[in-house]
């Protein structure tokens, strides 16, 4: 288990390393990245353009040697245009697979809220069961294969909210900012000096992990302890969104558990072997920010899920 951890934390460290080389700062959101792939865990990213969404997801399916995958959701987009398709061959008569752009590593899902539902809907099995039906017919998905969805946190005209049973699917959602002062004077000075951030081909990236070692570094996860008092805190949390007065529907028992796989992943790539209330603090907002329904007469007053969680954190006593 050491020699796993020690593994785990160093290449989370050296995958961090490569990432900065073409994204300046959002080392957080990287993170939440990491605590994704080591789980298994699909990605909602919420920001308002231009701030390395995409590029964030191209250098990480770089950075740990897995196929990406990029789809753009607009109004007009049908299902089989993502699981993909039987088509005719005249030579030969008979009908073939046309895989659609599901079949990769890292799937990012540009813009997602703006397909309808029954579009968004042809992710549902994909992110659920690692597989897809086409004409009947199931077909596995690649034992890394990961969702990464962003969505404008602004923009309302042509778009469709995602669906509560789509948005449970996700590990966490991932709010990108704005960069700070300092990094966004980085980024223009390396354009400054003919540096093309965006340009992650010809960035001199080098992969740091294989798939077998990823999920080897997810079976690492599992295995870390969680005491008692921790799960039971873990599970204090959870039940009061459902109890709070300004929660109009609450976390889900899904939620715990990626609250609780987000929490270990959190600890392994410290290089713990066990959870504290502190990994917990950390990831309830990313976990749990899509999973709750605010009250009509709270969200009128200028309330945020965030806000509504951060007070459930004061409320709720932390073990010792």
């Amino acid at each position: 288990m050491e020699h796993g951890l020690e593994f785990l934390r160093e290449r989370a460290e050296r995958t961090l390393e490569q990432m900065r080389q073409v994204v300046v700062g959002q080392d957080e959101a990287i993170r939440g990245l990491l605590v994704a792939i080591f789980t298994g865990g699909h990605v909602l990213l919420e920001g308002v353009p231009g701030t390395a969404k995409t590029l964030m997801v191209r250098a990480l399916a770089r950075v740990l040697h897995l196929r990406f995958g990029r789809i753009q959701f607009t109004p007009d987009l049908m299902p089989s245009d993502i699981i993909g398709t039987h088509v005719y061959v005249p030579n030969t008569g008979e009908f073939r697979l046309r895989q659609g752009p599901i079949f990769t590593d890292l799937l990012l899902a540009d813009e997602i809220n703006r397909s309808p539902a029954k579009t968004q809907a042809a992710l549902l099995e994909a992110m659920q069961e690692h597989r897809c039906t086409i004409d009947g017919e199931p077909f596995p998905l690649s034992r890394c294969f990961l969702v990464f969805a962003t969505q404008n946190p602004i923009e309302y005209e042509g778009t469709y909210p995602l669906p509560e049973a789509q948005l449970d699917r996700f590990l966490v959602k991932i709010r990108v900012g704005y960069p700070a002062a300092e990094e966004e004077e980085r980024i223009l000075e390396r354009y400054n000096q003919g540096v093309e951030l965006h340009n992650v081909e010809e960035a001199a990236l080098s992969p740091v992990l294989t798939a077998e070692e990823i999920l080897r570094c997810r079976e690492v996860i599992r295995g870390l302890r969680m005491d008692t008092a921790i799960v039971q805190y873990l599970r204090r949390l959870v039940t009061a969104t459902r109890e709070a007065d300004d929660i109009l529907i609450g976390a889900g028992p899904r939620a715990g558990i990626h609250l609780l796989l987000a929490s270990k992943a959190l600890a392994g790539l410290a290089g713990r072997a066990y959870v504290s209330p502190d990994d917990l603090q950390e990831m309830a907002l990313p976990t749990l920010r899509h999973r709750i329904v605010l009250q009509p007469e709270a969200e009128a007053s200028g309330q945020t899920t965030d806000q509504a969680l951060e007070e459930i954190l004061r409320q709720t006593p932390v073990p010792r």
